[in-house]
């Protein structure tokens, strides 16, 4: 009778852990055992992506375009009025300004934005000597040629990208670049105006008539009205304009955009821009 009593005690005491251990009513199978003691559950695993997660959910490969272009104070309007073009014409401007983790090496960096666009922005018009240095930065070109590289060796959609090869003025490119030459270079005078024609121009080649997108002067139109809310916009956040990260930048575009859509606005456009 003891023999038993102690057996069911046992029992007990094993259904009191499953429960414990389980975090549940009913009788479930033992938890795992190490030397005769019971193993500690072990912690989920948080990856540091989730931990900091982002402020703006993923967007779809289709829509990402990858922006490699200069980012100083001089090229700002050229690199603000690609960007609005982008959103726009319902997509979405990505490029190595949107990420400012001291943990990732900038070229990893760099390659998993690219791995993540379908399409990419090539501006290769920076090649004056630095005032410093004197020497000329090849970032643009360098990303040029990864972007390349991911379309003809990589896999499955990484075949599929498509790309616009901006520079400040026609045949340029071939005194420093001649490689590329074969290829379609838009040239933009340095001017908002013709960047965002480039751009309009790329994007509605690409979706191939199926799409409609607006043409270049309405989003030329709309760029002016949004730089002139742009001040107050900015005051609203307690900012200037001039103190605009990439991230905050694109922000105020998809908001200025919510809040003011375009006439006329396709539903293909409004779908690609997650409207």
């Amino acid at each position: 009778m003891a023999d038993r009593d102690e057996r069911g005690t046992q029992s007990v005491h094993r259904r009191t852990d499953s429960r414990r251990y389980r975090g549940r009513d009913e009788e479930v199978a033992d938890p795992p055992r190490r030397n005769g003691v019971v193993a500690q559950a072990q912690a989920p695993v948080v990856h540091r992506a989730a931990a900091g997660a982002a402020q703006e959910p993923p967007v779809a490969y289709e829509r990402n375009i990858f922006l490699n272009c200069p980012f100083d104070t001089e090229y700002s309007p050229l690199f603000q009025a690609i960007t609005f073009a982008v959103h726009e014409c319902g997509f979405q401007a990505r490029c190595a300004l949107e990420a400012e983790d001291s943990g990732e090496v900038r070229i990893q960096k760099i390659k998993r934005i690219i791995r993540e666009c379908r399409f990419g922005i090539h501006d290769i018009s920076r090649v004056e000597l630095d005032a410093v240095n004197q020497l000329p930065r090849f970032n643009m070109p360098l990303e040029l040629g990864l972007f390349m590289g991911a379309q003809e060796y990589g896999r499955g959609d990484q075949k599929r990208k498509l790309s616009l090869v901006l520079n400040a003025e026609p045949y340029r490119y071939q005194k420093f670049c001649s490689d590329i030459a074969g290829q379609d270079i838009r040239a933009h005078f340095n001017t908002a105006e013709q960047a965002i024609v480039a751009v309009r121009g790329m994007l509605s080649t690409c979706l191939g008539g199926d799409a409609p997108i607006p043409g270049a002067s309405a989003i030329q139109a709309r760029h002016v009205q949004f730089l002139r809310r742009l001040p107050g916009l900015c005051r609203e956040l307690r900012m200037r304009p001039d103190e605009l990260r990439f991230v905050e930048f694109r922000w105020l575009v998809t908001r200025w955009r919510a809040n003011n859509p375009a006439r006329g606005l396709t539903a293909a456009t409004r779908r690609r821009s997650g409207r």
